[in-house]
Formats: structure tokens, sequence, C-alpha cells
């Protein structure tokens, strides 16, 4: 997630099986789609290319980006950020007038709704609003696009099978009673350097009663902190770490599959689970192909694409790989979903990050 991806669209001579897929799916657009909406398809071709910025992996979002240019000969500028990173472009790019975004994509849901708040965030009724749940949805700003369930990643050579966790309260009693044994190959994000990790570290905080107990046991067992999910998972694989908690739930399983040495465990007794949140921007430079993606994005066909990669669609009435039901089960069915509303932003005060920090900090010398 560090560096520029871009997808370019191909030539706009298509073959005649290609251009008659894209005329198919301009005369029957889906149902709840207004009779004008031909319109900004012909506007977003006209622009030729959508920008995005985003926190999801390449992996995860190439097919999605290959199906809507195969769609519509729009070209693509995926870029690959950090969620810290995202926001900060936005922001500067906002304030410099010189947006150069048309979508951002990010699993930071707090520091999006920031984003709206200071007006760098296109209103924009969407189509496809109707299919998402309430909570999915802030004032047709911010859309969640996902839901996430975070996990706890394990080195299963390593690790003893008797000590993975399969609760929350496991993995507090795990680090106070083995914290020696454990000393130094534990993980987690760093909740200053990702903002991913602030967001869960702020939903465990008001959702369960043993967050500070879990930070000073993780802190006095000489915990490793990272700003990203892909640096766990190269600590686990390799060993350096045997377990990772709050790894991003999809990356987790789909790193399951590619390695035999990886092992993934979802908390029964709760599990947060983020929405990764995507807008269009206020100044976008290709507006209509940003507004063109994100209907995409949500639509049956685009949740479909995404749950092709493990990313866990949230379109209602979605049945298929990872859905509502296998989320469910995986979690043991007490998944704490975080809502797309504005009291995310209320983390985010400047006093209130001070506080935190300086507890957390506190915490991870093993004092408290």
């Amino acid at each position: 997630m560090t560096s520029r991806r871009s997808f370019v669209a191909g030539s706009l001579a298509a073959t005649a099986a290609f251009s008659t897929s894209r005329f198919a799916f301009a005369q029957s657009l889906p149902a709840g789609y207004p009779a004008d909406y031909a319109a900004l398809i012909a506007k977003a071709k006209s622009e030729g290319r959508v920008a995005i910025y985003t926190s999801t992996d390449e992996s995860q979002g190439q097919p999605l980006v290959e199906a809507f240019k195969q769609t519509y000969g729009i070209g693509v500028d995926y870029n690959g950020l950090g969620t810290t990173d995202v926001y900060n472009r936005v922001i500067s790019e906002g304030a410099a007038g010189q947006m150069g975004a048309d979508i951002a994509w990010t699993s930071s849901m707090d520091l999006q709704m920031v984003l709206a708040q200071k007006g760098l965030l296109e209103t924009y009724v969407s189509p496809e609003a109707p299919n998402l749940p309430a909570a999915s949805l802030y004032k047709n700003i911010v859309y969640g696009t996902s839901i996430e369930p975070v996990a706890m990643l394990y080195n299963k050579n390593l690790l003893k099978p008797e000590w993975v966790p399969k609760t929350r309260a496991e993995l507090v009693k795990l680090l106070q009673e083995h914290g020696k044994e454990l000393k130094g190959k534990i993980a987690s994000f760093d909740p200053e350097k990702s903002g991913i990790g602030f967001l869960l570290a702020q939903t465990d905080l008001a959702s369960t009663s043993s967050f500070w107990d879990l930070a000073k046991a993780f802190g006095a067992a000489e915990g490793k902190v990272y700003g990203a999910s892909g640096a766990m998972r190269e600590k686990v694989v390799s060993g350096e770490q045997w377990l990772a908690f709050n790894v991003i739930g999809s990356y987790a399983l789909q790193w399951q599959r590619e390695s035999p040495v990886v092992g993934v465990s979802f908390a029964s007794d709760y599990t947060a689970a983020f929405q990764r949140v995507a807008s269009v921007t206020k100044g976008a430079p290709h507006p209509a192909a940003g507004r063109l993606f994100l209907d995409f994005m949500l639509s049956e066909r685009g949740q479909s694409l995404l749950a092709s990669k493990g990313v866990p669609p949230l379109r209602m009435g979605y049945k298929g790989p990872l859905d509502a039901d296998e989320m469910n089960k995986l979690t043991g069915g007490n998944m704490k979903i975080i809502p797309v509303d504005e009291k995310l932003a209320n983390n985010m005060a400047p006093r209130f990050r001070a506080d935190f920090f300086q507890q957390w900090k506190k915490a991870m010398r093993g004092e408290g």
C-alpha cells in the first residue's frame, strides 16, 4: 500500500464483443437508476479517466478496476496509499485547490468523516444508496463499501495450539500469563502511525472493559507495533512475531490461503468490524467518472467482484462468498460493526488524542 499503481485503459478501438457488452449495459440500467443516467455515463467517458486514492491493496482492488475499464472504456489511476496518506493528500490538495483524486477510498472511517466535516468531500446521491444499510451511509457523502471484521494472525509452527486465542478474554489472559515467554513476539497496529490502528483502538476502548488491561499486558510483553497489516504479515510468516491481533480480517484470510504457516482466529466474544468507506472528492478533476466508479463499486456486480478477492460486501440482499451469514459464523455472531456517522470525528479532537496517547505510551511501558 506504499507505492503508486496506475491502471491505464487500452485503446479506444475495442473488439466487437467489448463494444456490444458496453452498449448492452448502457441500454439496460439496473432497477432504481434514473432515466438520465446515460448522460452521466457519457460525461464520464468524455472525461476519460478516474483517479483513486485508496488504502485497499492492489490485489483486492484490481478485479473491480479491470471490470470498470472493460465496461466503460475509462482509464483508472489507482494510487495505493496508507490510510493517513489518503487523508493528508486530500487535505493538502484541497487546501491548494488542486485536488488530484476523484475517489477517496479508505479503511480509516474517522479520518474520512473529518474530510466530510471540512467540506472536502462531495454530496452525491448514488442510485445504489437504497441497497446499503442505514449505518453505512452518511448524508450521501460517505459510503460504506464493505464490512471488515478484524482477526488474529499467528504462525502455526511457533505458537502452541493451546495458546491460540479464541476470544478477546483469552488474548488478554495469554499475554498476562505468558508474557515472558512471548516477549517481543506479539504485534499489532501502531495507533499513532496508522489511521485504522487508531480507529480500532477507539472502538475497542468504547466497546470493552479490557482495553487497558490488554494494552498494559501487550506493553509488558514488549509487543511490537506497525503501521500496516502487510508489515505484520511479514513478521508473522518469518517467525519474528508469533501472533498479531487487530489485523484486517480479509487480508488475514487471504494470507492464510497463500501460506501454510499462517493461521487465523476470530474472537467469538467480541470482534470489531470497520467499513471501508468511499467518497467523491470536492473539486474532483473527473467528477462524473468518480460518481460512476462509486456506483459501480456499490452495485451488485461491483460487490461480487470485491468478494471474489476476499473483501466482505455490505450490500443488502447479497448472497455469496463472505456474505453476512458467513461473517457471522466466522465471528461467532458477535461483530461490533462501526457505523458511518459523525461521532467518528469526535475522537480526532487534538485534546482527546493527546490524552489517549499519553495513557497509551504509559501502557506500552507496562505501567498503569
